[in-house]
């Protein structure tokens, strides 16, 4: 049961994070130029996912760091699945364009986007003070 509340999670994750995209190329670019649009898109992006994985940590039952971080694990890799997947098959992009993402040029976050990606719900576990190393 954890695995399907874990994967509805990460769908309104996906949901955020297309909203953030939209909010960034559509308010932040024409207004505040490229760098510090990708910055503030990037921080609040992660400050987003931290912030569903602390609210939605206790109806997940997770209990141990281990859990947590198994959690993480699969919210990041349904993350890169969708991006490489939707960025090949659907938006036919080639690999240098798919692999600029992973890079900080011009502010982009998206490298500790994931990692924070993978971490939120440990963090989300010691917030909520369930923490037992």
């Amino acid at each position: 049961m954890r695995i399907l509340k874990s994967l509805a999670i990460w769908l309104f994750i996906l949901l955020c994070a297309i909203a953030n995209g939209g909010f960034r190329e559509a308010v932040l670019l024409p207004h505040i130029g490229t760098t510090p649009a990708y910055l503030l898109s990037g921080a609040l992006l992660a400050s987003l996912i931290l912030g569903v994985a602390t609210s939605c940590i206790r109806w997940l039952g997770i209990e141990s760091p281990s859990q947590a971080l198994r959690t993480g694990a699969f919210w990041l890799l349904l993350t890169l699945a969708f991006e490489f997947g939707f960025g090949r098959l659907v938006q036919d992009k080639p690999w240098p364009a798919l692999l600029q993402a992973y890079t900080f040029r011009d502010g982009n976050l998206w490298p500790l986007v994931l990692l924070v990606t993978l971490l939120a719900p440990r963090i989300a576990l010691w917030l909520r003070g369930k923490t037992r190393s």
